[in-house]
C-alpha cells in the first residue's frame, strides 16, 4: 500500500528531474565573469589566451625571416595577379573555472572580425574537452586577400598583415564570435543553441579580451 502510493510520487519526482537537468547544466555554464590577465568567462566558458601564429604572405613564411619592411613591394609586385594570400593561424585557449565538472562541447562555429577586412569565418568540427584548472588550446585557420579591395585600401591591408606578423596578436578593435555546438556534461545534453547562445569578445588597446553583449 505504501509502494502504491510512493510510486506516483517518485515518478512525478523523475519527470521534473529530467526537466531540471538541462537547466542545471545550463546554470553551471551561464554567467559573466571577468578576471585580469587571466581569461574571459562568458557562459562559464574561459577564453584564456588568444593569439596569431605562423604566419604566411603568400609563399614567404615569417619562420624563413620575411622582412615585413618589403610587404608593400610584394603587394604591389602582385597587384597584376590579382591576389596574395595572408595565411595564419589564431591559437586560442579554452577552459572552464576552477570546480566545474568537465564538459564535452561538440565543435563550434567561429567568426573572426578584423579591422579593414572582410569577417572571416569557419567551423571547429572536432569535439573538444572542457576542464576546469587545465585549458584546450585550439588552432583556427584563419585566411584573407591582401589585395581584396584595391589599391585604396593596400595600405591599411598591409599595415594589418605588418602587424600579424611581427607581434603575434591580433589588432585592437578585432572581434571574436563563438556558437558553441552540443555541451554534453552530468549525464546529459545541452543542444546548440539552448541557453547557450554565442559568445563574443572584443581585443582591448593592449591586447584584453573584453565581453561583448
Amino acid at each position: 500500500m505504501i509502494l502504491t502510493r510512493l510510486l506516483p510520487k517518485l515518478s512525478q519526482r523523475h519527470r521534473r528531474w529530467r526537466l531540471l537537468a538541462p537547466l542545471c547544466l545550463a546554470g553551471l555554464l551561464t554567467g559573466c565573469l571577468a578576471l585580469p590577465q587571466t581569461g574571459l568567462f562568458a557562459f562559464r566558458l574561459a577564453v584564456t589566451s588568444l593569439g596569431v601564429e605562423e604566419v604566411r604572405i603568400g609563399p614567404y613564411a615569417v619562420d624563413a625571416r620575411l622582412d615585413t619592411s618589403d610587404i608593400m613591394s610584394l603587394a604591389l609586385s602582385s597587384l597584376g595577379a590579382g591576389s596574395l594570400p595572408v595565411q595564419a593561424t589564431l591559437a586560442m585557449g579554452l577552459g572552464l573555472p576552477t570546480g566545474m565538472p568537465a564538459v564535452e562541447m561538440s565543435g563550434f562555429r567561429w567568426t573572426l572580425d578584423m579591422p579593414g577586412v572582410e569577417p572571416v569565418s569557419g567551423n571547429y568540427e572536432q569535439d573538444v574537452t572542457l576542464t576546469s584548472g587545465e585549458d584546450a588550446n585550439l588552432r583556427l585557420p584563419v585566411a584573407f586577400d591582401l589585395l581584396d579591395g584595391g589599391r585604396e585600401r593596400l595600405a591599411p591591408m598591409v599595415e594589418l598583415a605588418s602587424q600579424l606578423a611581427s607581434q603575434g596578436e591580433l589588432p585592437a578593435g578585432s572581434e571574436l564570435a563563438i556558437t558553441p555546438g552540443d555541451l554534453r556534461g552530468l549525464g546529459m545534453t545541452l543542444p546548440a543553441g539552448l541557453l547557450t547562445p554565442t559568445i563574443r569578445l572584443s581585443v582591448g588597446e593592449d591586447g584584453s579580451l573584453i565581453p561583448r553583449r
